[in-house]
């Protein structure tokens, strides 16, 4: 039972894992289909229209027993959620993306622990008490994190199983985050979208953690706010792009990119991530953030040939640390949480009439 217990356990953790590795490889198609001349908003807007038609028979017709009854109330719930977190975080994000680089998202998506830890406390969805040894080290544990992230963006130090030059060869510039913002015009808007598209995000894990406590049923909330959001990014592409080529789709890269997107990036990503929002909360969702830019760089190595660095190293290092930090005191609430529970009055008379029950059977 204990090693089936663990194995439950460490589901959410492998599943927040392949939900970066998605969005590392969402981010560098949609950047090949954009260099190829598609527009960004459009590609939002079949992204989410696939997976609109995709999710919503499933909720609508197969899921319809199992879900609860909706209302006008949790539909408008809905509404704003695809606001927040397809309309403006999803254009934010591909339209930053057609701007500077993938690179440069996977290093801003690391302000994303600290919102979403500091809209969390807001809220009251996490416990912050300076008093305690548990909030200083996830108070520590999300800065450490992102610091190894930025470790990783910055510094890039020498190579790894790479033979030594024969002659002595002029320093290649390495590229910095800083330096990369400071070339272009583009690379800022780049970064001030991306800080935009973070904080939406953000805000869309806290919104969903509240949501779902009152509506349990993840692929329902994920149906409709692709829906809505297909709806809302439709109308502000027709504002925002006059052009009717625009809309056509080439069966190519730009085709590939939309069923990525759509499958991968809209059904996969975000029902795991409402799936594991509603048993272990925002923050622990976020956390995983970090990790996108450390995957990147060794998916990089692995399947593009890059040579691996000691900065990559040392900053993976350094976001595993302030990560077990963060999980560890996390568990630790969860389990105080737990016995509190059982203990109480109200908990023993729950469980006694189903071990009477039980007696009985």
């Amino acid at each position: 039972m204990e090693v089936k217990s663990l194995l439950v356990g460490l589901v959410p953790f492998a599943a927040m894992v392949v939900v970066e590795v998605v969005d590392v490889g969402l981010t560098t198609l949609s950047k090949a289909a954009m260099s190829k001349g598609m527009s960004h908003f459009v590609f939002v807007v079949y992204s989410n229209a696939l997976a609109s038609l995709i999710l919503l028979p499933f909720s609508l017709i197969i899921n319809r027993r199992k879900r609860p009854p909706l209302t006008f109330s949790i539909l408008c719930k809905f509404f704003v959620l695809s606001l927040v977190g397809i309309t403006v975080m999803q254009n934010c994000v591909f339209t930053g993306v057609n701007y500077s680089s993938p690179t440069l998202a996977s290093a801003m998506a690391n302000l994303v622990p600290a919102f979403t830890f500091l809209l969390a406390v807001i809220f009251r969805m996490e416990k912050l008490d300076f008093r305690s040894l548990r909030s200083q080290i996830k108070v520590m544990g999300t800065l450490v994190s992102i610091l190894g992230a930025l470790i990783v963006t910055l510094y890039k130090g020498p190579s790894i199983g790479a033979a030594e030059p024969m002659q002595p060869q002029p320093p290649s510039p390495s590229p910095s985050l800083i330096n990369l913002l400071a070339t272009t015009n583009n690379w800022v808007i780049g970064g001030i979208l991306f800080a935009t598209a973070g904080l939406s995000l953000s805000i869309l894990n806290v919104s969903q953690a509240a949501i779902l406590k009152g509506y349990p049923s993840e692929i329902t909330m994920v149906s409709f706010y692709s829906f809505f959001g297909a709806i809302q990014c439709a109308i502000l592409t027709l504002i925002a792009e006059r052009k009717p080529n625009a809309w056509k789709l080439k069966p190519d890269i730009e085709l590939i990119s939309v069923i990525y997107s759509a499958v991968f990036g809209n059904v996969v990503t975000y029902s795991v991530l409402a799936w594991c929002i509603h048993r272990k909360g925002p923050v622990f969702v976020a956390m995983f953030k970090p990790l996108g830019i450390s995957i990147a760089a060794f998916l990089g190595v692995i399947f593009l040939g890059d040579t691996l660095h000691v900065g990559s190293i040392i900053g993976a290092t350094v976001i595993v640390v302030g990560f077990y930090g963060v999980i560890w005191a996390q568990s630790k609430e969860e389990e105080e949480d737990k016995v509190h529970t059982d203990d109480s009055p109200q908990s023993t008379s729950e469980r006694d009439p189903l071990l009477e029950s039980h007696k009985n059977m």
